[in-house]
């Protein structure tokens, strides 16, 4: 039977001993009193909630969908009911500000939440997991009346929120983009115009939904810098003109999808609705990009809230299938039957296995450890402590977002092998979580558009100081070891830095004389980024424990258990960084050709 076990084992190895989380937060103003035992008896209670009120309506959402009548969305039987006991717990502000209504606790504890809502039921999710974007979009950029009126109501969780982008003609090129917004004498704007693809843009779960809408003023000139940023809201809100009447905001139809089937995609029409300006006219893409920001970080949680379902449900298949003999060295010593043994004792399956555990705990160290720098980032009292996070965190942002995805699928479809052709029928639920998995790797930018953004824009485009500031923190702890164990694993993350420093130059060079030559590898020169902080992480946790034990042979079983899922890492996965450098490094090369595709494919 499909099922989902909050990782709360996990979570606080991550948290308490790799991180030390509890000792920085203390650091930073406001969080004195976020010790170990309240952010444990968060993850504990987090963990309730999706495994009773939210994991139950997974499967029956995915059979039921969403359903389109008229302008208006249902969504699944219980979806609603479970968001009035979402909102009810306080969940909406755990990681805002009290001044707000929120809690104030840290990013991290808001990062591990949406973990395992994600893992328990993503389609339910997607409805909430643009709250907080909306929040920090508003807290920063909008002007003070309008933060009095939106942010008290999106951090109660009274409204829900989305992000209006994409138009047919214009998929990730906002450029593109033709909706309208007109100024009125009264100082709010007329938006004109139609949006795909938009999360959550109409359902029954609140009452009203706070639009967050790219536009063009009539002045504006062609291409991105001409964007504004307007918020739109379902109902008017009071003391405006029409206070609570339905705004010119329509629902034209719902998208039939391959997963997240209980979330509605929306395509959403704007008939002279009446909207106001966030930020300066002209600046909205940087003022969305906050929310976007925020929202790639919990798309890569995603990938790791698939990581973790599907290795669970396949680990406990494997474990009551039995299918012939395995090898001796294999086989379990007690309760074997005499014909077939668990297909977890042959060595196959084992790899299956093995390669999503380590998926699954990197991606969570490297995710965690991220929405870690975006509380030091934003609170720490050190000048160069912020400084550097905030260096840091655009580097990491797409490394997350397009690895963990990538990553996420994968384990679900190794997940689905284990289950061999049970895994391919609908009633074992694996099914589900393969299709499901698949979205994030192509919204809020699709994968390939993060490897050209962290290539192109962010390290051949800017400056040297993020790269060089990541390659320090690392060099720090991939010091020489005494440890034979250790020092192996810190031999690998030295070679992956280097490989990583040469290839950025050889990168670099190419793109002098082939411009197209960063785009042709912007894919694997991001896996390579991402091994390379997958590689230091499992570094420190190996380290982490053989520090706790005191030696390699006083291992606790946790200790014992983190430590051989390093080595599998380095043995098994991170030599994949050696294929990639080949295909950057052929690539390259001044007779390197990527073929061109005519119209007929030849």
């Amino acid at each position: 039977m499909f099922q989902y076990r909050p990782p709360t084992g996990d979570q606080q190895f991550v948290l308490f001993d790799l991180l030390d989380a509890p000792s920085l937060l203390g650091e930073l103003p406001g969080y004195a009193e976020v010790d170990s035992a309240l952010m444990t008896s968060i993850l504990e209670e987090a963990g309730r909630f999706s495994t009773e009120v939210v994991f139950p309506i997974n499967a029956g959402g995915d059979r039921q969908g969403c359903r389109y009548n008229d302008g208006q969305v249902r969504t699944p039987d219980g979806f609603r009911d479970a968001y009035v006991a979402f909102q009810a717990a306080g969940w909406p502000g755990l990681g805002c500000e009290p001044q707000y209504g929120g809690q104030g606790l840290p990013q991290v504890l808001n990062a591990a939440l949406f973990e395992m809502l994600g893992s328990a039921n993503h389609a339910w999710t997607m409805y909430v997991g643009l709250l907080h974007g909306a929040y920090e979009c508003l807290k920063d950029h909008a002007s003070e009346e309008i933060k009095q009126i939106y942010l008290p109501k999106i951090v109660s969780g009274e409204w829900l929120a989305t992000m209006c982008l994409t138009e047919p003609q214009a998929g990730s090129d906002l450029g593109q983009l033709r909706t309208r917004a007109e100024p009125v004498a009264d100082g709010t704007y007329r938006l004109t115009g139609s949006k795909i693809f938009i999360s959550g843009g109409e359902h029954d779960m609140t009452d009203n939904i706070v639009h967050l809408v790219l536009a063009r003023l009539p002045d504006a000139p062609p291409g991105s810098r001409g964007i504004s940023l307007f918020v739109v809201p379902k109902r008017l809100p009071e003391g405006k003109a029409g206070a609570g009447s339905r705004n010119a905001v329509y629902c034209d139809g719902i998208e039939h999808k391959m997963g997240i089937k209980g979330s509605a995609t929306c395509q959403m029409r704007f008939d002279q609705a009446a909207g106001w300006l966030v930020g300066e006219p002209g600046r909205g893409l940087a003022c969305m990009f906050v929310m976007m920001n925020a929202a790639r970080l919990h798309v890569g949680i995603q990938g790791l809230s698939h990581a973790e379902t599907a290795f669970q449900n396949s680990l406990s298949y494997a474990r009551e299938r039995l299918q012939m003999k395995a090898p001796l060295r294999a086989r379990p010593t007690e309760g074997v039957s005499k014909v077939a043994d668990p297909i977890v004792a042959h060595p196959a399956v084992r790899r299956l296995l093995m390669t999503q555990k380590a998926r699954v705990e990197g991606a969570r160290a490297l995710a965690y450890w991220t929405a870690l720098m975006l509380d030091v980032a934003e609170r720490h009292p050190d000048t160069a402590r912020r400084t550097r996070a905030r260096e840091l965190l655009p580097l990491v942002t797409p490394i997350v977002k397009a690895m963990l995805t990538e990553d996420g699928f994968q384990c679900a479809s190794l997940a689905l092998q284990v289950y061999g052709g049970y895994g391919y029928v609908s009633e074992t639920g694996i099914e589900q979580c393969v299709r499901d998995a698949r979205v994030p790797m192509i919204y809020e930018g699709t994968n390939e558009i993060q490897a050209i953004d962290l290539l192109v824009r962010k390290i051949l485009g800017g400056s040297d100081g993020s790269l060089k500031t990541l390659l320090a923190v690392i060099t720090a702890d991939a010091r020489v070891h005494a440890e034979p164990i250790l020092e192996a694993m810190a031999v690998c993350v030295r070679r992956v830095r280097a490989l990583v420093e040469r290839i950025t130059e050889s990168v670099r060079t190419a793109a002098a004389r082939d411009p197209e030559a960063p785009y042709r590898i912007a894919s694997e020169y991001l896996r390579l980024m991402g091994h390379l902080l997958l590689s230091w992480l499992w570094l420190r946790a190996a380290r982490v424990t053989h520090a706790t034990s005191g030696s390699t042979s006083a291992l606790t079983p946790v200790g014992a258990d983190k430590q051989a899922t390093a080595q599998y890492y380095f043995q098994y996965l991170l030599p994949e960084t050696d294929q990639l450098a080949h295909v950057i490094e052929n690539s390259l090369a001044p007779t390197s050709l990527l073929p061109s595709l005519d119209a007929d494919g030849n």
